[in-house]
Protein backbone atom coordinates (compact mmCIF):
# COMPACT_ATOMS: atom_id res chain seq x y z
CA UNK A 1 0.00 0.00 0.00
CA UNK A 2 1.27 3.55 -0.33
CA UNK A 3 1.27 6.01 2.50
CA UNK A 4 2.16 8.39 4.27
CA UNK A 5 4.81 8.64 7.20
CA UNK A 6 1.88 10.23 9.23
CA UNK A 7 -0.51 7.39 8.42
CA UNK A 8 1.47 5.00 9.57
CA UNK A 9 2.60 6.93 13.07
CA UNK A 10 -1.80 7.43 13.38
CA UNK A 11 -1.73 3.55 12.79
CA UNK A 12 0.83 2.23 15.54
CA UNK A 13 -0.79 4.82 18.09
CA UNK A 14 -4.42 3.48 17.15
CA UNK A 15 -3.63 -0.27 16.79
CA UNK A 16 -4.68 -0.63 13.73
CA UNK A 17 -1.47 -1.64 13.00
CA UNK A 18 -1.21 -4.44 15.65
CA UNK A 19 -1.71 -8.40 15.61
CA UNK A 20 -4.40 -10.41 16.62
CA UNK A 21 -2.87 -13.27 18.80
CA UNK A 22 -3.76 -15.83 16.49
CA UNK A 23 -2.15 -14.18 13.87
CA UNK A 24 0.72 -13.28 15.96
CA UNK A 25 0.73 -17.34 17.03
CA UNK A 26 0.96 -18.02 13.28
CA UNK A 27 4.04 -15.58 13.04
CA UNK A 28 5.66 -17.35 15.62
CA UNK A 29 5.14 -20.64 14.20
CA UNK A 30 5.64 -19.50 10.84
CA UNK A 31 9.26 -17.76 11.49
CA UNK A 32 10.41 -20.88 13.71
CA UNK A 33 9.90 -23.41 10.54
CA UNK A 34 11.84 -20.71 8.76
CA UNK A 35 14.50 -20.74 10.83
CA UNK A 36 14.68 -24.64 11.04
CA UNK A 37 14.42 -24.42 7.10
CA UNK A 38 17.81 -22.15 6.66
CA UNK A 39 19.50 -24.03 9.19
CA UNK A 40 18.86 -27.51 7.14
CA UNK A 41 19.25 -25.76 3.29
CA UNK A 42 22.71 -23.72 4.80
CA UNK A 43 24.46 -27.13 6.30
CA UNK A 44 22.73 -29.03 2.64
CA UNK A 45 24.30 -26.03 0.51
CA UNK A 46 27.48 -26.21 2.68
CA UNK A 47 28.33 -30.19 1.98
CA UNK A 48 27.33 -29.54 -1.77
CA UNK A 49 29.90 -26.88 -2.14
CA UNK A 50 32.66 -29.00 -0.38
CA UNK A 51 31.59 -31.62 -2.63
CA UNK A 52 32.23 -29.80 -5.37
CA UNK A 53 35.82 -28.32 -4.48
CA UNK A 54 36.50 -31.94 -3.41
CA UNK A 55 35.36 -33.07 -7.11
CA UNK A 56 37.38 -30.14 -8.74
CA UNK A 57 33.43 -29.16 -10.03
CA UNK A 58 34.18 -25.49 -9.00
CA UNK A 59 36.21 -25.03 -11.69
CA UNK A 60 35.02 -26.44 -14.07
CA UNK A 61 31.25 -25.27 -13.44
CA UNK A 62 31.72 -21.97 -12.44
CA UNK A 63 28.36 -20.49 -12.26
CA UNK A 64 26.43 -23.67 -11.01
CA UNK A 65 29.17 -23.24 -8.02
CA UNK A 66 27.95 -19.69 -7.42
CA UNK A 67 24.56 -20.76 -7.47
CA UNK A 68 24.85 -22.92 -4.58
CA UNK A 69 27.03 -20.08 -2.80
CA UNK A 70 24.33 -17.77 -3.29
CA UNK A 71 22.26 -20.71 -2.23
CA UNK A 72 24.43 -20.95 1.19
CA UNK A 73 24.26 -17.14 1.53
CA UNK A 74 20.53 -16.94 1.33
CA UNK A 75 20.28 -20.11 4.10
CA UNK A 76 22.48 -18.10 6.81
CA UNK A 77 20.24 -14.63 6.44
CA UNK A 78 17.39 -16.56 6.47
CA UNK A 79 18.41 -18.16 9.78
CA UNK A 80 19.48 -14.35 10.73
CA UNK A 81 16.62 -12.30 9.57
CA UNK A 82 13.90 -14.85 11.13
CA UNK A 83 15.71 -15.29 14.37
CA UNK A 84 15.83 -11.26 14.26
CA UNK A 85 12.16 -11.15 14.36
CA UNK A 86 11.51 -14.15 17.03
CA UNK A 87 14.01 -12.14 19.04
CA UNK A 88 11.76 -9.21 19.01
CA UNK A 89 14.22 -6.63 19.21
CA UNK A 90 13.11 -3.17 20.25
CA UNK A 91 13.71 -0.68 17.53
CA UNK A 92 15.39 2.30 19.12
CA UNK A 93 17.77 4.82 18.02
CA UNK A 94 20.30 3.92 15.30
CA UNK A 95 20.13 0.46 16.31
CA UNK A 96 17.06 -0.40 15.61
CA UNK A 97 16.43 1.72 12.27
CA UNK A 98 19.35 -0.46 10.79
CA UNK A 99 18.20 -3.65 12.26
CA UNK A 100 14.62 -2.54 10.10
CA UNK A 101 16.50 -2.14 7.36
CA UNK A 102 18.90 -4.49 6.50
CA UNK A 103 16.90 -7.14 8.68
CA UNK A 104 13.17 -7.35 9.40
CA UNK A 105 12.60 -5.62 6.26
CA UNK A 106 14.47 -9.14 4.92
CA UNK A 107 16.37 -6.70 2.72
CA UNK A 108 19.65 -8.70 2.88
CA UNK A 109 18.21 -11.50 2.26
CA UNK A 110 16.39 -10.42 -0.62
CA UNK A 111 19.70 -9.63 -2.00
CA UNK A 112 20.85 -13.16 -2.23
CA UNK A 113 17.76 -14.25 -3.39
CA UNK A 114 17.11 -12.06 -6.18
CA UNK A 115 20.98 -12.69 -6.76
CA UNK A 116 20.30 -16.59 -6.98
CA UNK A 117 17.32 -15.52 -9.41
CA UNK A 118 20.00 -13.85 -12.15
CA UNK A 119 22.08 -16.52 -11.70
CA UNK A 120 19.90 -18.97 -12.59
CA UNK A 121 19.36 -17.88 -16.21
CA UNK A 122 22.86 -17.02 -16.35
CA UNK A 123 23.34 -20.70 -15.99
CA UNK A 124 20.52 -21.63 -18.33
CA UNK A 125 22.00 -19.77 -21.15
CA UNK A 126 25.81 -21.27 -20.53
CA UNK A 127 24.38 -24.45 -20.80
CA UNK A 128 22.49 -23.75 -23.74
CA UNK A 129 25.55 -22.24 -25.50
CA UNK A 130 27.84 -24.78 -24.45
CA UNK A 131 25.21 -28.21 -26.10
CA UNK A 132 23.66 -26.17 -29.08
CA UNK A 133 26.43 -23.95 -30.05
CA UNK A 134 29.19 -26.57 -29.24
CA UNK A 135 31.59 -24.64 -31.74
CA UNK A 136 31.60 -21.44 -30.78
CA UNK A 137 30.83 -22.28 -26.91
CA UNK A 138 34.98 -21.62 -26.20
CA UNK A 139 34.80 -18.36 -28.02
CA UNK A 140 31.91 -16.66 -25.90
CA UNK A 141 32.06 -18.67 -22.59
CA UNK A 142 35.78 -17.07 -21.63
CA UNK A 143 36.65 -17.18 -18.11
CA UNK A 144 36.24 -13.10 -18.08
CA UNK A 145 32.45 -13.98 -18.95
CA UNK A 146 31.31 -15.88 -16.66
CA UNK A 147 33.05 -14.17 -13.96
CA UNK A 148 31.34 -10.90 -15.19
CA UNK A 149 28.08 -12.71 -15.03
CA UNK A 150 28.91 -14.16 -11.61
CA UNK A 151 29.67 -10.69 -10.76
CA UNK A 152 26.46 -9.14 -12.35
CA UNK A 153 24.49 -11.37 -10.30
CA UNK A 154 25.50 -10.42 -7.15
CA UNK A 155 25.52 -6.70 -7.76
CA UNK A 156 21.71 -6.92 -9.11
CA UNK A 157 20.38 -8.52 -6.44
CA UNK A 158 21.52 -6.20 -3.74
CA UNK A 159 21.15 -3.18 -6.29
CA UNK A 160 17.32 -4.11 -6.51
CA UNK A 161 16.56 -5.24 -3.46
CA UNK A 162 18.04 -2.35 -1.57
CA UNK A 163 16.71 0.36 -3.87
CA UNK A 164 13.19 -0.90 -3.46
CA UNK A 165 13.86 -0.95 0.08
CA UNK A 166 15.33 2.11 1.35
CA UNK A 167 13.10 3.99 -0.91
CA UNK A 168 10.08 2.57 0.81
CA UNK A 169 10.81 1.20 3.79
CA UNK A 170 11.00 3.11 7.25
CA UNK A 171 11.11 3.33 11.14
CA UNK A 172 8.31 5.17 12.58
CA UNK A 173 7.12 5.39 16.01
CA UNK A 174 9.47 2.04 17.14
CA UNK A 175 7.35 0.06 14.50
CA UNK A 176 9.38 -1.07 11.21
CA UNK A 177 7.13 -0.61 7.99
CA UNK A 178 8.85 -2.58 5.11
CA UNK A 179 7.64 -1.41 1.48
CA UNK A 180 5.02 0.40 2.60
CA UNK A 181 6.30 4.49 1.55
CA UNK A 182 5.77 4.23 -2.17
CA UNK A 183 6.08 8.00 -3.93
CA UNK A 184 3.17 7.24 -5.89
CA UNK A 185 0.41 4.23 -6.54
CA UNK A 186 1.74 3.70 -10.11
CA UNK A 187 5.36 3.35 -9.04
CA UNK A 188 4.19 0.68 -7.10
CA UNK A 189 2.30 -1.04 -9.62
CA UNK A 190 5.06 -0.45 -11.84
CA UNK A 191 7.41 -2.27 -9.71
CA UNK A 192 5.13 -5.04 -8.93
CA UNK A 193 4.18 -5.94 -12.48
CA UNK A 194 8.12 -5.40 -13.55
CA UNK A 195 9.14 -7.69 -10.70
CA UNK A 196 6.78 -10.69 -12.24
CA UNK A 197 7.54 -10.19 -15.38
CA UNK A 198 11.18 -10.40 -14.84
CA UNK A 199 12.01 -12.74 -11.84
CA UNK A 200 8.96 -15.12 -13.04
CA UNK A 201 7.76 -14.84 -16.81
CA UNK A 202 11.27 -13.83 -18.00
CA UNK A 203 13.24 -16.83 -16.26
CA UNK A 204 10.45 -19.40 -17.07
CA UNK A 205 10.58 -18.55 -21.20
CA UNK A 206 14.21 -18.77 -20.23
CA UNK A 207 14.12 -21.99 -19.00
CA UNK A 208 11.64 -23.12 -21.60
CA UNK A 209 13.81 -22.34 -24.19
CA UNK A 210 17.34 -23.09 -23.37
CA UNK A 211 16.19 -26.47 -22.25
CA UNK A 212 14.18 -27.39 -24.22
CA UNK A 213 16.40 -26.94 -27.17
CA UNK A 214 18.64 -28.50 -25.06
CA UNK A 215 16.33 -31.62 -24.91
CA UNK A 216 15.49 -31.90 -28.53
CA UNK A 217 19.05 -31.90 -29.40
CA UNK A 218 19.83 -34.47 -27.03
CA UNK A 219 17.47 -36.74 -28.33
CA UNK A 220 18.23 -36.42 -31.48
CA UNK A 221 21.97 -37.53 -30.43
CA UNK A 222 20.72 -40.33 -28.81
CA UNK A 223 20.46 -42.98 -31.28
CA UNK A 224 23.67 -41.56 -33.50
CA UNK A 225 25.68 -42.06 -30.23
CA UNK A 226 23.71 -45.64 -29.44
CA UNK A 227 24.91 -46.76 -33.15
CA UNK A 228 28.70 -46.03 -32.12
CA UNK A 229 28.57 -47.92 -29.29
CA UNK A 230 31.50 -48.29 -27.37
CA UNK A 231 34.24 -47.30 -29.94
CA UNK A 232 33.50 -43.59 -28.94
CA UNK A 233 34.55 -43.83 -25.46
CA UNK A 234 36.15 -40.73 -24.75
CA UNK A 235 32.83 -39.14 -26.28
CA UNK A 236 30.72 -40.96 -24.39
CA UNK A 237 32.59 -39.95 -21.09
CA UNK A 238 32.32 -35.96 -21.90
CA UNK A 239 28.51 -36.36 -22.87
CA UNK A 240 27.83 -38.22 -19.74
CA UNK A 241 29.11 -35.47 -17.37
CA UNK A 242 27.24 -32.75 -19.62
CA UNK A 243 24.40 -34.90 -19.49
CA UNK A 244 24.36 -35.37 -15.76
CA UNK A 245 24.92 -31.53 -15.39
CA UNK A 246 22.12 -30.44 -18.13
CA UNK A 247 19.48 -33.41 -15.64
CA UNK A 248 20.70 -31.54 -12.70
CA UNK A 249 19.58 -28.28 -13.94
CA UNK A 250 16.53 -29.08 -15.85
CA UNK A 251 15.05 -29.92 -12.31
CA UNK A 252 16.43 -27.08 -10.59
CA UNK A 253 14.48 -25.19 -13.13
CA UNK A 254 11.24 -27.01 -12.57
CA UNK A 255 11.71 -27.12 -8.64
CA UNK A 256 12.38 -23.02 -8.86
CA UNK A 257 9.05 -22.56 -11.33
CA UNK A 258 7.01 -24.71 -9.14
CA UNK A 259 7.92 -23.31 -5.97
CA UNK A 260 8.36 -19.69 -6.69
CA UNK A 261 5.04 -19.29 -8.79
CA UNK A 262 2.98 -18.89 -5.15
CA UNK A 263 5.13 -16.18 -4.48
CA UNK A 264 5.14 -13.82 -7.31
CA UNK A 265 1.82 -14.35 -8.10
CA UNK A 266 0.45 -12.86 -4.25
CA UNK A 267 3.11 -10.30 -4.40
CA UNK A 268 1.88 -9.48 -7.68
CA UNK A 269 -1.46 -9.11 -6.00
CA UNK A 270 -0.55 -7.47 -3.23
CA UNK A 271 0.99 -4.68 -5.48
CA UNK A 272 -2.71 -4.74 -7.46
CA UNK A 273 -4.71 -5.16 -4.55
CA UNK A 274 -4.49 -2.46 -1.91
CA UNK A 275 -6.32 -4.45 0.55
CA UNK A 276 -4.10 -6.97 0.85
CA UNK A 277 -1.17 -6.92 3.27
CA UNK A 278 1.84 -9.31 4.10
CA UNK A 279 0.59 -9.91 7.54
CA UNK A 280 -1.93 -12.68 6.28
CA UNK A 281 -2.03 -16.54 6.68
CA UNK A 282 -1.74 -16.36 2.64
CA UNK A 283 1.40 -14.81 2.47
CA UNK A 284 3.08 -17.05 5.12
CA UNK A 285 2.43 -20.24 3.21
CA UNK A 286 3.47 -18.80 -0.33
CA UNK A 287 6.56 -17.79 1.66
CA UNK A 288 7.11 -21.10 2.89
CA UNK A 289 6.96 -22.94 -0.31
CA UNK A 290 9.08 -19.91 -1.75
CA UNK A 291 12.06 -20.97 0.95
CA UNK A 292 11.66 -24.77 0.10
CA UNK A 293 13.68 -24.25 -2.79
CA UNK A 294 16.69 -22.82 -0.83
CA UNK A 295 16.55 -26.04 1.64
CA UNK A 296 15.39 -28.77 -1.30
CA UNK A 297 17.53 -27.25 -4.01
CA UNK A 298 21.45 -29.36 -2.44
CA UNK A 299 19.53 -32.59 -2.60
CA UNK A 300 18.69 -32.15 -5.81
CA UNK A 301 22.01 -31.70 -6.82
CA UNK A 302 23.46 -34.55 -4.64
CA UNK A 303 21.01 -36.98 -6.28
CA UNK A 304 21.45 -35.88 -10.08
CA UNK A 305 24.76 -34.84 -10.11
CA UNK A 306 27.12 -37.38 -10.89
CA UNK A 307 30.45 -36.24 -9.76
CA UNK A 308 29.09 -34.41 -6.90
CA UNK A 309 27.31 -37.70 -5.92
CA UNK A 310 30.31 -39.75 -5.73
CA UNK A 311 31.80 -37.47 -3.48
CA UNK A 312 29.20 -37.45 -0.79
CA UNK A 313 28.53 -41.50 -1.23
CA UNK A 314 32.34 -41.51 -0.02
CA UNK A 315 31.50 -39.79 2.98
CA UNK A 316 29.41 -42.35 4.22
CA UNK A 317 30.67 -44.23 6.71
CA UNK A 318 31.65 -48.21 5.72
CA UNK A 319 30.34 -47.78 2.16
CA UNK A 320 32.89 -48.53 -0.47
CA UNK A 321 32.84 -47.16 -3.92
CA UNK A 322 32.66 -49.04 -6.95
CA UNK A 323 34.67 -46.83 -9.45
CA UNK A 324 37.00 -48.91 -10.54
CA UNK A 325 33.98 -51.46 -11.66
CA UNK A 326 32.27 -48.63 -13.21
CA UNK A 327 35.23 -47.39 -14.99
CA UNK A 328 35.59 -50.43 -16.75
CA UNK A 329 31.83 -50.84 -17.37
CA UNK A 330 30.85 -47.88 -20.03
CA UNK A 331 27.23 -47.21 -20.34
CA UNK A 332 25.92 -44.90 -22.76
CA UNK A 333 24.99 -42.04 -21.60
CA UNK A 334 21.11 -41.63 -23.29
CA UNK A 335 20.46 -45.18 -22.42
CA UNK A 336 18.20 -44.45 -19.71
CA UNK A 337 17.30 -40.74 -21.03
CA UNK A 338 13.87 -39.95 -22.16
CA UNK A 339 12.46 -36.78 -23.30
Amino acid sequence: MTTTHEDASHQSTTGNNTMSSSSRDIAYYFESAIVFIGLVGAAANALILYAMVASKQHEKQMLIFNQNVLDLFSSILLVATYGAKLCDIPLVGVVGYWTCMWFLSENILWCGIIAAKCNLIFVSIERYIKVVHRTYSKKILRKCVVYSAMAFSWISGFAVSMGITFSTTDLVDGVCYAYVFWSTRGSQLAYGIFYFLFYFVFILVTFIFCYGRILMLLRSQAQVMAAHGASHTQQVKANSVQLSIIKTMVFVSAFYAVSDCPMDVYYLLMNIRTDMTIIESGYYTVLFISFLYICANPFIYAIKFEPVRRVLLRLIPGRKTNEQQSEGTIQLPFSNFTC
